[in-house]
């Protein structure tokens, strides 16, 4: 089959291809270019699901902690188109480094993807890994936007974490990726600057 081929038949096919000569000695061998680019890819599809090391496997383990924790990528589908990808879960939990209580969030990411998007399953151990995290409510927004911009490098990326209310008062950190302005505060309207 053409999916079974060895690293060394896919690269005689690319040269075969490229030059437009046959590929071995028999005439019935000639490069068809259609079924190159269709064995190509799926060997890349098989590279690729053979790097996602979470999707797949039931008996992958939570991380105990961010540092621990991995997010996984794949190729961008289109990457000469910018769009968006939105992630969104309502089971975050970190916990406050003073009182060591629970903090409780909705997470959004919303990115554009360069070259890599990351897979939804890392995303999920990674998000899960903070549950016995000590760390303020900003500090683990900005890691995750940190860490998220680490592991894929997007053209732009947010995330927003909705703190659910401690002592009447609910929480909202957005953080944004790249930066325009870091000198520039603004408020999450973008309306308000701060005085120098």
């Amino acid at each position: 089959m053409t999916n079974d081929l060895s690293a060394e038949e896919v690269r005689a096919l690319l040269a075969a291809a490229s030059t437009g000569t046959a590929f071995g000695t028999n005439a019935s061998t000639w490069v068809d270019r259609k079924r190159l680019r269709s064995t190509l890819s799926a060997v890349a599809k098989r590279k690729r699901a053979g790097e996602l090391t979470l999707l797949g496997h039931s008996g992958a383990k939570l991380p105990a902690s961010p540092v621990e924790a991995r997010l996984e990528t794949f190729p961008n589908p289109a990457p000469e188109r910018n769009y968006r990808i939105h992630f969104e879960t309502v089971d975050f939990t970190s916990v406050c480094p003073v009182t060591g209580q629970p903090d409780f969030a909705r997470i959004d990411i919303d990115y554009v993807p360069d070259r890599l998007c990351v897979e939804s399953k890392s995303l999920k151990f990674y998000l899960a890994s903070y549950r016995n995290e000590r760390a303020f409510n900003e500090a683990v927004t900005n890691r995750i936007l940190d860490d998220f911009v680490k592991a894929c490098a997007p053209r732009e990326a947010t995330v927003t974490a909705q703190f659910s209310a401690r002592g009447g008062i609910a929480l909202t950190v957005r953080a944004q990726y790249p930066d325009s302005n870091p000198k520039e505060w603004r408020s999450p309207d973008h309306r308000t600057k701060a005085a120098d």
